[in-house]
């Protein structure tokens, strides 16, 4: 059934304070899924309504503000990652808070008429393993002043740890933010960002839209998003940067607004320069030189990061990647950042120049630096720049020269464990996501990176005996190519000629050519095939 409405009412008329409510009073439009946009654009002066997981956004005809449809699987990727950074990230101060407890020699007063905190009882005592985990200890117990000098922390309501606070750089219309807010549980307040009055005010209404919830999470300010990280350093625990283009001129000031041990979800849309169609670009905005060969994502991937990482030296930072994926148009990667002037030292080891020869392609890596031992008496070390040249002047196989791209990120770009958390959890909860099926056969992929694809064989079976032994006859292919120049130069045919002219498919049985066919067939053509 369809309603007559003469005239447009103002938005916030129809505004509800409700999700449940909103849903009722537009289902007159439509009964199903999915609304007819152009009742709903009439009733709403202009606007149609745009559906994306459980959140709902305000789009103009004119479309002001940009709305990228493709990106919903980019969106449901950060989804999933957010959801397991948050679930981390509590496993992780439990942990500090059960080694600063296990430090004191009192813990709790006896005297004390309150009970102890279930959660520090019931989870099991396990070391956090791995520098980065270690380091995330130091600088919690750092940035906690309560723990300092208490010997009753388990009792303190302030050793909980706070909600995440997450920053959305580039808004736009805000849906990312509106779904983080909306979505993920266990989240603090979502900051949305963008240079552009008409963006904010659209990203207001949608937050209006969505109801309370979204509305008491979600700000949005205008604001150049340089400025303003440069302005809250160590403020955030999430920070995304999704921009239209290259994502450098951000990543400075992202380093720096991002916690300790915090993660930084950034994209970079231009491919081209990654990808190595323009190496003068590349190196300008990323300080690397592309590559062209069949491994380019990976590469675009891998400067990505080396560029992160380079920003984060600067402030004695440094990056642990968790995620590094390739889709469509644009590469997006999700790593932690950590403050340790020691252990930026090792920065140069994760980083390497790659020699890829112009003739094979074939290609070699050289490290940036290397440790050096200090001395026998101590296990003490020290770092130096890398030992080269990798290569000789010629390439061994073929004899060409080689193209030296880089610096890149050479170290490990998944963690290994984070992507078979996070693709469990995006299974157990697949309706809850609107890409599942493509973000989950991304995480499989990336899952199965260090799996070899030859299965293993028996010893004792024929082809493994056969591989094993090593080849006698040494083929020599001098003859067959002087024979092939011999040819070439006859310019002898090496396929069977058209047995005439216009060889192909003709017309089906009783059809008959008429003058309309006389740009296929030509003019000269018509008058015998009639």
């Amino acid at each position: 059934m369809r309603f007559a409405i003469r005239a447009a009412p103002p938005l916030h008329l129809w505004r509800k304070s409700s999700r449940l409510n909103l849903s009722v009073s537009i289902s007159f439009v439509s009964s199903s899924a999915q609304f007819d946009t152009g009742d709903v654009g009439e009733m709403l002066g202009g606007h149609s309504i745009i559906k994306e997981g459980e959140v709902e956004i305000l789009m103009n005809s004119t479309n002001s503000v940009f709305y990228n449809k493709a990106q919903v699987n980019n969106r449901d990727l950060s989804i999933s990652v957010l959801r397991n950074f948050i679930s981390k990230r509590s496993e992780e101060h439990a942990a500090m808070l059960r080694k600063k407890v296990g430090s004191e020699p009192k813990v709790c007063d006896c005297t004390s008429d309150e009970p102890v905190p279930q959660d520090l009882h019931s989870i099991e005592h396990e070391k956090p393993d791995g520098d980065c985990e270690m380091k995330l200890n130091q600088c919690l117990e750092e940035s906690s002043p309560m723990l300092e000098g208490s010997h009753d922390v388990s009792l303190r309501p302030e050793g909980k740890i706070k909600a995440p606070r997450v920053l959305e750089a580039l808004a736009a219309s805000g849906l990312r933010a509106l779904r983080y807010a909306c979505e993920v549980d266990g989240i603090g307040e979502v900051v949305a960002l963008d240079n552009d009055e008409v963006a904010i005010e659209a990203c207001k209404k949608n937050i209006q839209l969505n109801g309370s919830l979204v509305s008491s999470k979600v700000v949005a300010h205008v604001a150049d998003a340089r400025v303003y990280m440069l302005t809250h350093p160590k403020e955030f625990d999430v920070v995304d940067l999704d921009p239209y283009g290259s994502p450098a001129a951000f990543l400075d000031s992202a380093v720096q607004t991002v916690a300790d041990g915090g993660l930084l979800m950034c994209s970079a849309t231009d491919m081209a320069v990654l990808a190595g169609g323009n190496g003068g670009v590349c190196f300008s905005k990323y300080g690397s030189y592309p590559l062209k060969g069949k491994y380019c994502h990976e590469m675009a991937l891998r400067i990505l990061l080396a560029c992160i990482e380079s920003h984060a030296n600067r402030y004695k930072r440094y990056i642990v990647p968790i995620l590094s994926i390739q889709m469509d148009f644009y590469v997006r990667v999700f790593v932690r950042i950590f403050t340790s002037a020691s252990a930026m030292k090792r920065s140069p080891l994760k980083l390497s120049y790659v020699y890829q020869c112009v003739g094979c392609d074939s290609f070699y890596l050289q490290n940036v630096g290397r440790t050096v031992s200090k001395g026998h008496k101590n296990n003490s070390e020290r770092y130096a720049p890398g030992l080269g040249p990798a290569v000789p002047q010629e390439c061994s196989d073929c004899g060409k020269k080689f193209n030296m791209g880089g610096p890149i990120w050479s170290a490990p770009i998944h963690d290994q464990e984070w992507v078979a958390s996070i693709l469990s959890s995006v299974e157990a909860m697949k309706d809850r996501y609107p890409a599942y099926e493509r973000i989950s056969a991304v995480l499989t992929a990336v899952s199965e990176v260090k799996i070899h694809p030859v299965k293993s064989r028996e010893a004792n079976q024929s082809g493994s005996v056969i591989l094993s032994k090593e080849p006698i006859v040494q083929a020599n292919f001098s003859e067959a190519v002087e024979r092939l120049r011999k040819r070439q130069a006859k310019k002898a045919p090496r396929f069977l000629p058209n047995p005439e002219k216009n060889w192909g498919p003709k017309s089906k049985a009783g059809r008959q050519v008429k003058s309309n066919h006389q740009p296929v067939v030509g003019p000269h053509n018509l008058n015998e095939l009639a």
